[in-house]
């Protein structure tokens, strides 16, 4: 609770600081500070039908989620992240809600027609990134890789243009992260660490942001990425292993080119590779995973080279370009603490509660780093069914739990310390957030807590008009 109290007051002092600043002068480009929204009490067609999805979660979803089979759990979570996410952004409505999101100024959508040359327009494509250049790119559109608006050409291509099925993808895509996640700690932690962790990825304050914004496909895109890598570290048959190596390189490689700064992931994907090496014992049995995944990898980013463009060249023309805009006059020395204040918001009470555990896992209990890494050999995260050997002790359990959550924290402290993330983390750390949501598995009573966590999300979705 005193961490609690802590975020709280951290939260506060941002939104204090901001409206001090803003009626100062307004270089903050944000509604109600520190998130990118404004003050609007509303209703909508989403009120309950959200409240009927929480208050269900909170009553059933920790019984579900302990007896419920593994496969039908992740189709179980999957389904009910989408209907939280869905009913959260109905709230505001259909056509504000959902269909218009993607349509505004800033937005992919705006610029479809000018992809009908795909590969012309790849080629061309950093010629139009900065202020000033003919035709320059919207701020969203510039500010990715164009697999993101790529995504949405397809889409249209294929009969699903406009702004109502590009919500739609962004939220049913979106929710699948919630899987990958949770097949991650089961693959690294057990699966009884997993199965607590299901309620609080389902019900996170985080889905106010997924429906509706690209950054929502962005994350399940990363996390099935860093999924497929902890399978291809311990799946049982070498087919599996490098299966899963190879569509986790895949997917990473589509990573970097729908988003620059998710390129962090792969301080992620460290953590994962460090907790997944007990399964590689020799570097006979090591090599062809790491060659199936660094084939994987270089799908993605060799086509889009063969096609024209440049990733570097295209990320420098980025950084001239945002501080052309807003991030030119945005303080600093406000987002380096109120980006935080942004993600208290995005994971809710409960995480930031878990978090604190998941420290005191890692440096006051015998379960340090140094027993976490002793666990990495030998460890058995989810032993196959009947074979001899000892379960991994709980704590050791725990700790390797830990130690992933801290690897996605150490990846949201860069991107914050790197002065390219001021103002709308709420949307931009979304694929960082997820990681840190499963720290909730270290908390005693989970009603109480998952009820904070929903009561969180409808206050800021009832109370404000997000941007996303």
């Amino acid at each position: 609770m005193y961490a609690v109290a802590a975020a709280a007051l951290l939260v506060a002092a941002a939104a204090l600081v901001g409206i001090a600043i803003k009626r100062a002068d307004d270089v903050l480009h944000v509604g109600r500070p520190p998130l990118y929204a404004n003050w609007l009490p509303h209703t909508g067609p989403g009120t309950p039908a959200a409240l009927v999805v929480a208050i269900a979660v909170v009553a059933y979803g920790p019984g579900v989620a302990a007896r419920l089979p593994w496969r039908p759990l992740l189709w179980a979570s999957w389904v009910t992240a989408m209907a939280w996410t869905g009913c959260l952004a109905l709230i505001d409505g259909w056509h504000r809600g959902i269909a218009g999101r993607l349509t505004t100024k800033y937005e992919y959508l705006q610029v479809i027609d000018r992809f009908e040359n795909i590969p012309g327009t790849l080629r061309t494509f950093t010629d139009h990134i900065l202020l000033g250049s003919p035709d320059h790119w919207p701020p969203h559109v510039a500010g990715h890789p164009p697999a993101a608006t790529l995504t949405f050409v397809l889409l249209d291509r294929i009969g699903l243009g406009g702004g109502a099925w590009a919500g739609v993808w962004c939220i049913a895509v979106g929710a699948a992260g919630c899987a990958a996640v949770l097949v991650t700690v089961r693959a690294l932690a057990g699966e009884d660490l997993a199965r607590r962790a299901a309620p609080f990825l389902v019900l996170a304050p985080a889905a106010v942001w997924m429906g509706t914004s690209a950054d929502a496909y962005f994350t399940a895109v990363a996390a099935w990425s860093l999924a497929l890598l902890a399978l291809g570290l311990t799946e049982r048959t070498e087919l599996r292993r490098r299966t899963a190596a190879f569509g986790s390189g895949l997917l990473f490689g589509l990573t970097c080119y729908l988003s620059y700064g998710l390129t962090l992931c792969a301080l992620i994907g460290a953590g994962v590779l460090l907790l997944g090496l007990d399964r590689i014992r020799s570097l006979a049995r090591g090599l062809p995973v790491l060659l199936a995944l660094l084939a994987g990898l270089a799908v993605v980013p060799l086509q889009f080279t063969l096609a024209g463009f440049d990733w570097w060249e295209a990320y420098h023309l980025l950084v001239r370009r945002y501080h052309q805009g807003a991030g030119g006059f945005r303080p600093y020395g406000y987002w380096v603490w109120a980006n935080l204040a942004c993600t208290v918001l995005i994971i809710g009470p409960a995480t930031v509660a878990g978090l604190r555990r998941a420290g005191v896992t890692l440096v006051r209990r015998r379960t340090g780093v140094r027993t976490a890494l002793r666990g990495l050999r030998g460890l058995r995260a989810r032993p196959a069914p009947g074979a001899p050997g000892r379960p991994a002790p709980h704590s050791a359990v725990e700790a390797r739990l830990a130690l992933l959550v801290l690897s996605a924290l150490v990846a949201l402290l860069v991107a914050d310390l790197s002065g390219m993330s001021k103002a709308e983390t709420e949307r931009i750390w979304l694929p960082f957030a997820a990681w840190l949501l499963p720290a909730c598995a270290f908390l005693p009573r989970p009603r109480a807590w998952l009820a904070a966590q929903a009561v969180l999300a409808l206050l800021v979705n009832h109370l404000l008009l997000t941007g996303w």
